[in-house]
């Protein structure tokens, strides 16, 4: 049970501290996958660090002229308003839409507790990510539905096998993924059709 208590001052960065305090919440938001070796479920926190490192360790293999350093920037917020909306399962489209209104309510709430001009850079930029026009942005969200997949590649089709989720659905879902990383898609795919081929996905 949380405690409301006072914001400590720290001056000019005060806001910048309550900030960093509510968004411990994404600490607590669950999602599908678990942690490998293990029966928890990651959260969202632990998910945006991974996808963070992950553009890290791929940057040799970005498309030429991607800014990993924005990628980056992307992953480590792009799911902070999971916070307010939660973590929607990425096959369910129409929890997916039904949630996107919420998502962006969420965004303004927890960006605009950062002063001016941090609020529009970090609202922008998650704007930019949902958007998925921009190089970094189509990069970071092939990296965001790569992971995933990995993990569940490596943990006997974990998620996919609790949410019955068919093959069929999986490339549909991700196929945009060879037009930006071609070569990546060849390694997925082939992955894809062994894990139906073990069972993992129906």
């Amino acid at each position: 049970m949380s405690v409301a208590t006072s914001p400590l001052n720290f001056g000019a960065m005060t806001e910048v501290f309550q900030f960093l305090m509510e968004i411990d919440k994404l600490k607590s938001v669950q999602r599908r996958t678990k942690v490998l070796g293990t029966e928890r479920q990651e959260n969202s926190a632990e998910h945006s660090w991974h996808f963070a490192v992950a553009a890290m360790s791929l940057a040799p293999f970005a498309p030429e002229g991607v800014d990993i350093n924005k990628v980056i920037r992307m992953a480590l917020i792009h799911d902070i308003v999971e916070i307010d909306a939660g973590d929607v399962l990425v096959y369910d489209l129409a929890a997916r839409a039904a949630v996107h209104d919420q998502e962006i309510i969420a965004a303004k709430r927890l960006f605009g507790l950062l002063p001016a001009p941090l609020s529009t850079q970090f609202l922008d930029l998650w704007n930019e990510y949902e958007a998925g026009e921009t190089p970094e942005a189509r990069f970071a969200l092939v990296i965001d539905r790569v992971m995933p997949m990995v993990m569940n590649l490596n943990n006997q089709g974990q998620s996919w096998v609790e949410n019955n989720i068919r093959l069929e659905q999986v490339l549909a879902r991700n196929a945009f993924i060879a037009d930006i990383h071609p070569e990546l898609w060849l390694h997925i795919r082939g992955h894809l059709d062994n894990a139906h081929q073990q069972g993992w996905l129906k």
